[in-house]
C-alpha cells in the first residue's frame, strides 16, 4: 500500500504543478507536451490520486501522524 501512496502523492504534485503552469503562464500544461488522449489519461490519474489521498492520507502518512 505504501507504493500506491507514493505514486498518488507524486501524481498530485504533478497535477498541482500543472495547474500552476496553467495559472501563471496560460499554457495547456501536460497537454502542451503530450497528445490529447494521453494528457486526458494523466488528468484522470491525477484526479484519482487526489481522491485516494483525501480518503487515505490521514491514516497512511507517518509525517501527519493522524493530525489532519
Amino acid at each position: 500500500m505504501k507504493i500506491l501512496h507514493v505514486i498518488a502523492f507524486i501524481l498530485v504534485i504533478i497535477g498541482g504543478l500543472n495547474w500552476l503552469w496553467i495559472g501563471l503562464l496560460g499554457g495547456g500544461g501536460v497537454g502542451d507536451f503530450l497528445g490529447a488522449s494521453l494528457a486526458r489519461a494523466i488528468y484522470v490519474l491525477v484526479g484519482l490520486s487526489a481522491v485516494y489521498l483525501v480518503v487515505f492520507h490521514k491514516k497512511d502518512c507517518k509525517m501527519c501522524g493522524g493530525s489532519m
